[in-house]
């Protein structure tokens, strides 16, 4: 343990492997929360009954995180996929979501939609999306443009909290500046992750230096079950690690007893992602799921999140995942702008089409 400590302490090391500064982007995301959009004196042409939003990857998962902070008022359903839901109707707002504009998934979900006669708002940086949101005089929320969008959920996020707001359909009230005013909080967390601070008072080189060499697996309750979801996706992009993640209390169903065979010696380490604001039955969930599995799996390791709100603990919990996966990359000795095997990506690129 010692020379993986004294390797992530040691600012040289950190610079030769992370040569582009992922970390230094890291830790600038709290200035996405103060990212304002004009969105303008749209509105919807008919009452909005329910809302789809279609996005893969990081380009869901701001829609994700806004189902745990500020909530809707109506139903919201995220769509990863071709298809859209068959109750897709005039009455649906349809968010087509791709950072680079030009995701084939999303655009196929955004033909459907239009022939459902669907009410069509889009969210991205450019591309094909861009170009048929000004053809077609949608909405268009436009998200600064950045080298690596999985970097840029936070911008995301803070754009569909804002129409969530103009269409007065999010939970929480003020919710835009709430995020905003949230910046301040999370930009003095992230100097308790950044490479300057040694691993013995730094939260994520020591998680960093458990899952070396490990396949993480997360859980998280009701608010932090997205945030979970973002470990995932931070683990399998930035450090090329598999990971895994599930919630509670739908763990207590079926994974549960995944756990409970062989092999004994598990090849994972378990995250609990852990909030105050868990209710008292799914708190008593993780106490009693470790216990009754002690010695069937890795002792998990406790991430408690810190801030005073759901918001706070939400985004707190995010970023520390991110810091988190740039650790494990540079233990893994790998790039963490580049994502994966090149090489692999272009070919199935090539014989997809």
């Amino acid at each position: 343990m010692g020379s993986v400590s004294s390797a992530l302490d040691d600012l040289k090391y950190i610079h030769e492997r992370d040569a582009h500064d992922a970390l230094g982007v890291a830790e600038k995301q709290w200035q996405q929360l103060q990212q304002d959009y004009d969105l303008g004196d749209w509105q919807p042409s008919q009452t909005v009954a329910n809302i789809v939003h279609s996005g893969m990857g990081g380009s869901a998962l701001w829609a994700l995180l806004s189902t745990s902070w500020p909530g809707y008022s109506v139903p919201f359903e995220v769509v990863r996929g071709y298809d859209v839901p068959a109750y897709v109707n005039e009455h649906t707002l349809f968010i087509a979501s791709s950072y680079s504009g030009n995701t084939e998934e999303t655009l196929s979900a955004l033909a459907q939609a239009e022939e459902k006669k669907a009410q069509i708002v889009i969210i991205t940086s450019g591309g094909k999306l861009a170009e048929i949101a000004t053809q077609k005089n949608y909405l268009l929320i436009a998200l600064p443009k950045i080298d690596k969008p999985r970097y840029g959920a936070l911008y995301g996020l803070k754009g569909i909290v804002a129409l969530a707001e103009k269409l007065q359909l999010a939970v929480q009230p003020n919710a835009t500046a709430t995020l905003s005013q949230a910046a301040d909080f999370l930009q003095n967390e992230i100097t308790q992750w950044v490479p300057i601070v040694p691993a013995a008072k730094n939260q994520a080189k020591q998680l960093a230096q458990e899952l070396m060499g490990k396949s993480p697996v997360m859980y998280g309750g009701p608010l932090l079950a997205q945030a979970a979801h973002k470990w995932k996706i931070s683990f399998n992009e930035n450090a090329q690690n598999v990971a895994w993640e599930y919630a509670f209390p739908e763990f207590n169903h079926n994974e549960f007893t995944g756990w409970t065979s062989h092999p004994v010696d598990k090849p994972y380490g378990v995250i609990y992602l852990r909030s105050s604001y868990d209710n008292d039955r799914i708190k008593k969930r993780f106490d009693l799921s470790d216990k009754l599995l002690s010695g069937r799996w890795p002792s998990p390791l406790q991430v408690e999140a810190k801030g005073e709100t759901p918001l706070q603990q939400l985004l707190w919990t995010v970023a520390l995942g991110d810091f988190v996966s740039l650790y494990l990359a540079l233990l893994n000795g790998v790039n963490p702008i580049e994502v994966g095997d090149k090489d692999i990506i272009e070919r199935f690129k090539r014989e997809l089409a």
